[in-house]
């Protein structure tokens, strides 16, 4: 059995479905479709009880979740591709840094953005300051991160899969080209690499 991975379009599953292209792997995809929230499904609880997206199936079974982890394991799986630089590399804590931060602080904005109704009686006032709280991250990560084109110049790593897929949601298409130039090249480095543009362009637009 090869890599099995539970996704949809445009959903976190998309940074994975880069990372595999990367790598040069396939993958059998099994669509969940968000829409209908078909993560909530039982069939699929029983694989992801969180039920949430993206799962991957490994090739002896194991169940892997959280996009996180899913990167990690498959940078762990074939280091060949150079998904990250070596352990000893200072390079490498500085991809690090920036994707724990997109999974530890961003995606939880996400999850409020989208389902607001979920954290209070004034889902609007609850989107509103998932907004505004993502997009002070968003301007951190410029700043700080830098990105020419990439986080770490013209390697690509993981950290930049993670942050162009993440910097397509919460309406950031429209906002990131004026506010995050950094970012927006990013994603358009990241969209325009001849591995992943198939893959990019399954879910995404190319960024302007």
């Amino acid at each position: 059995m090869g890599y099995i991975l539970y996704g949809d379009r445009r959903s976190g599953s998309s940074m994975v479905e880069l990372a595999l292209a990367e790598i040069g792997a396939e993958a059998e995809i099994r669509p969940v479709p968000i829409e209908g929230e078909g993560q909530l499904a039982p069939d699929y609880r029983r694989i992801n009880p969180m039920g949430r997206l993206p799962t991957l199936l490994l090739p002896d079974g194991t169940v892997v979740t959280e996009s996180a982890a899913i990167l990690l394991t498959l940078e762990a799986r074939h280091p060949e591709a150079g998904l990250l630089p070596p352990g000893a590399d200072p390079r490498r804590a500085v991809a690090l840094r920036w994707m724990m931060l997109a999974a530890g602080e961003l995606y939880p904005c996400v999850t409020r953005y989208d389902y607001p109704e979920r954290f209070g009686a004034a889902p609007d006032s609850i989107r509103e300051a998932a907004v505004a709280m993502a997009r002070g991250f968003w301007r951190l990560i410029e700043a700080e991160a830098r990105p020419a084109p990439f986080i770490l110049g013209d390697r690509l790593s993981l950290a930049d899969l993670a942050l162009a897929v993440q910097s397509r949601w919460m309406g950031n298409e429209a906002w990131m080209p004026a506010h995050c130039p950094g970012i927006q090249g990013l994603a358009r480095a990241v969209a325009t690499r001849p591995r992943l543009a198939a893959a990019w362009a399954r879910h995404f637009d190319l960024p302007g």
